[in-house]
């Protein structure tokens, strides 16, 4: 295929629309079920960069579930415990590979934000993987293969028209790139920059203890955030992105955007959510709008007469502030990572205050002084990593 014509660009008023090789040569995608729009091909295009680096990087399948073309949640391929089981929603029998888990982490980090996203899978997808994303709101997938039974299953979503996008996982794009601006072109080197462990060597704080899953959080943080955003900042924990925030124009903005994520992430552990019982038959984006309402200053908007009975069988005892700031601060050894160097020990201050342990951040600000001492403080252990991220 050396070209696919688009149904729109952007946006509907935005016509034609289509991708191709500006070199003529066949597209590195296969479109296997629906018809991917613009908007899916980025997202295809940017999450599978992420997730194939994020193999490459730390030899575990990966997963990301992408909107708007930056990231809700990153995850290797980690096993799932009880407590992931039931705030994730996964059958507690159900047998689930490697690469099922990684994407089941990957959209558990932020399920509101993962409502109708794109799914991108380092290995094959399998019958297990399928079998959780057919049942999940998503606008369509791309791995580097399928196996009959996961193509079958997902050929009956969406009335037959999922999004199923197969690429060429040899595929190496071309050393320059561009793009066009208001009729401008714009060109630069491919991001080809490779992330690992080599790039953890600067330890600047006096803490100098980095264990290895730290090192596997931070490459986890790193590589997503070369594909979110910018300005963006990405809390990671086990090898999972909690908590991201893309996009802000304030360093500090994205910090407590992220933050407040995995907050939120955390707040799902909380015995008083893991213990909510719901109606028989509710969606499940209803059933995760609900949790996010409860754990939120607007609780009351769930727990109102006439309103909790539609959602709960049991009216539930209110998530009081005091028990949430308490319970949050027993979060631990959470990692951040961000894009371009911390300005101030604000943002370390930030961080602190949702479990971080652990930082890996360019360095180079004129106050650097500030923020190692920021994070001396707090017995952390932070990385200058000497290399920014931007993503535009």
């Amino acid at each position: 295929m050396k070209e696919f014509e688009l149904k729109y660009g952007c946006n509907p008023n935005q016509k034609p629309a289509k991708i191709y090789m500006k070199d003529g040569t066949e597209l590195p995608v296969t479109v296997l079920n629906g018809r991917p729009g613009y908007i899916n091909f980025l997202d295809a295009l940017n999450s599978w960069q992420l997730v194939k680096e994020l193999k490459e990087a730390t030899g575990l399948p990966a997963a990301a579930s992408f909107k708007h073309v930056s990231p809700a949640g990153a995850a290797v391929g980690l096993p799932l415990s009880e407590t992931d089981r039931h705030i994730y929603f996964v059958d507690e029998n159900a047998e689930l590979s490697p690469i099922a888990c990684a994407y089941i982490r990957a959209r558990g980090a932020d399920r509101l934000c993962s409502y109708g996203d794109w799914a991108a899978l380092s290995d094959v997808c399998d019958a297990a993987t399928a079998a959780y994303l057919k049942d999940e709101v998503s606008d369509g997938v791309i791995a580097p293969g399928y196996t009959e039974e996961a193509l079958a299953i997902l050929k009956t979503k969406k009335k037959g028209n999922y999004n199923v996008v197969q690429i060429d996982p040899a595929y190496v794009p071309a050393s320059q790139e561009c793009k066009d601006v208001f009729g401008v072109t714009f060109e630069q080197g491919h991001n080809d920059l490779r992330i690992d462990e080599a790039m953890l060597q600067n330890i600047v704080t006096a803490n100098k203890e980095l264990p290895r899953q730290a090192k596997i959080d931070m490459i986890v943080a790193l590589i997503t955030l070369k594909y979110t955003q910018s300005n963006s900042v990405c809390y990671v924990k086990d090898g999972q992105a909690i908590g991201v925030g893309a996009g802000q124009q304030s360093r500090i903005h994205c910090t407590r955007l992220a933050g407040s994520k995995a907050d939120n992430w955390y707040l799902r552990q909380h015995p008083k959510v893991m213990g909510l019982q719901f109606v028989d038959g509710i969606r499940r984006p209803d059933r995760d709008n609900a949790i996010d309402i409860y754990t939120s200053d607007e609780y009351e908007d769930v727990l109102a007469e006439g309103a909790w009975q539609k959602i709960f069988k049991v009216k539930p005892e209110v998530l009081t502030a005091e028990e949430k700031k308490a319970w949050i601060a027993t979060q631990s050894g959470v990692t951040v990572g961000s894009d371009a160097f911390f300005p101030f020990g604000d943002n370390v201050e930030r961080a602190r205050k949702s479990g971080v342990q652990y930082i890996a951040e360019p360095g180079g600000s004129i106050r650097d002084d500030n923020v190692i001492e920021t994070a001396d403080k707090y017995g952390m252990c932070m990385c200058f990593t000497g290399i920014r991220l931007f993503h535009h």
